[in-house]
């Protein structure tokens, strides 16, 4: 038994290179294995919380510091974990019953080309904020929009600047995002504060898009008609689904959920227990087929009756995903980074990196902006948007309070400079996932994905006038009303 425990006096306090080192390996190694051989962050991740493991043990720290810190870490994520699997359940459920379907068919029936671009920005916010998914609005509404743009001859490149500031703009602002949840657990903030402080940065964003997407509108031509292959792609999801108004109550749960605060888990199972009752009530699907929907996605082979090679060859990438299984990547990639977060914690080497950040910060306005630089290097160097809120929300979130700030200004600027700018850097996940999906490269829409970007000038701005920054108040930190 004394093999296992570590005599606190023997534990030797890291210098900046130690603390620094696991960091400096696991980006260097994502960043290296990302560009040469294509490799995936997680096992780097891994690699660098073995490296900040090695070096703890070498500085007297036991294993089972460690791995008590590890799992403490891993316990703060089992809410989001909880909630990317609800949002999976939640996907496969709108699918297979018409929902998400019925919503892209009106959506395309009532377009008008003048407005293209504002209502593609709309759609996608719509839809990203009912789901809380950004991917999965590229992968619905996202693709039916640039078909239609390609038909109508509208220049693509503001088309899917369009689209991708609306998918991100829910998975910034929807309590069911998990990205959203992250942010606002790994800053230890209430969901429902993180998600309305982030209306000082999103809402002027949202609002100068609605500017330059109605004004670049008034340019297109609109003597064009629908293109043919959308009259099909509708005529497609119309011989697959019955639409029912019914269908749109699935939406409206989360919608009442988040408007009335509501815990996001029971909402998410109880809109996904609807939505299998209108698809075992209004569409054709067998009862296995709804489940297994549910649990791995939806697919086109479980319409009973229907020729899937006479339909719309556009429709498997729109309508097949969704299911719980499909999440796992999200597993993943949190057990690893939490893995890291807490091998560094246990030897205090995250504090240790901060303070030297820190040193010599007096302002609000050089903390707000080395949180960003933080974030995006890692969203830039990692090819991942989540690991910015994990990795900087848990490193920063006590020099905030220190320095009488409010946990939800962290949560805030990690999403305004991880979550939204991950889509605009070519190389990251959901730069290749939306240039692959819309057909257009990913700095050719840069410019126009307005909201992926806007939301650092305004925390910048807002953190040098002292407009919009929150005081610490213990009766929103977790931590101050457990203990009290």
């Amino acid at each position: 038994m004394e093999s296992n425990n570590c005599n606190p006096t023997s534990r030797r306090q890291l210098s900046f290179f130690w603390s620094l080192l696991p960091m400096v390996i696991m980006l260097g190694g994502i960043s290296i294995g990302y560009f040469m051989f294509n490799i995936r962050a997680e096992p780097m991740i891994i690699m660098g919380a073995a490296t900040a493991s090695f070096v703890g043990i070498a500085h007297g720290y036991t294993w089972d510091d460690i791995l008590k810190s590890i799992c403490n870490k891993i316990a703060e994520a089992l809410p989001v974990i909880l909630i990317v699997a609800s949002i999976g359940f939640l996907i496969g459920g709108w699918m297979i019953s018409g929902t998400i379907p019925m919503m892209i068919y009106y959506g395309l029936k009532v377009i008008n080309p003048q407005y293209f671009y504002i209502s593609a920005f709309f759609l996608g916010a719509l839809i990203s904020v009912c789901t809380g998914t950004s991917w999965g609005s590229i992968g619905t509404i996202g693709i039916a929009m640039i078909g239609v743009a390609i038909g109508l001859n509208i220049p693509l490149s503001i088309a899917a600047g369009a689209i991708v500031s609306g998918c991100w703009f829910g998975d910034k602002l929807s309590p069911v995002s998990d990205s959203t949840n992250m942010a606002a657990l790994a800053a230890g903030v209430n969901l429902y504060s993180h998600i309305g402080h982030l209306l000082w940065t999103t809402g002027p964003g949202f609002i100068l898009c609605c500017i330059v997407y109605s004004y670049m509108g008034l340019n297109i031509d609109t003597s064009g008609s629908t293109p043919e292959s959308i009259t099909v792609l509708m005529t497609s999801i119309a011989e697959i689904y019955n639409f029912n108004f019914l269908l749109i109550l699935p939406p409206l749960i989360v919608l009442y959920g988040s408007l009335t605060k509501k815990p996001p888990i029971p909402m998410l199972f109880l809109s996904t227990l609807v939505s299998v009752i209108l698809a075992l009530v209004f569409q054709v699907f067998s009862p296995s087929s709804v489940g297994e929907a549910v649990v791995s996605g939806f697919k086109l082979t479980m319409a009973e009756g229907i020729n899937v090679s006479t339909l719309s060859p556009d429709l498997p990438r729109l309508l097949e995903r969704g299911g719980a299984i499909s999440m796992f990547s999200s597993f993943v990639t949190v057990f690893s980074a939490f893995s890291f977060a807490g091998a560094m914690s246990a030897t205090g080497s995250l504090h240790t990196v901060i303070q030297a950040l820190t040193k010599g910060v007096k302002s609000t306005f050089r903390l707000v902006f080395i949180t960003i630089v933080s974030a995006f290097t890692i969203c830039a160097c990692t090819a991942n948007g989540t690991l910015p809120l994990l990795l900087c929300g848990d490193a920063f979130k006590g020099e905030y309070k220190r320095r009488g700030l409010a946990a939800k200004n962290l949560s805030r600027t990690t999403e305004d400079a991880g979550t939204v700018v991950e889509p605009i850097i070519p190389w990251s996940a959901s730069g290749v996932y939306c240039a692959t999906m819309l057909g257009v490269a990913t700095l050719d829409y840069l410019p126009w994905a307005i909201l992926c970007y806007s939301g650092i000038i305004f925390a910048l701005l807002w953190a040098a006038t002292g407009i919009g920054i929150a005081k610490y108040d213990p009766s929103d930190d977790p931590e101050y009303v457990m203990e009290h």
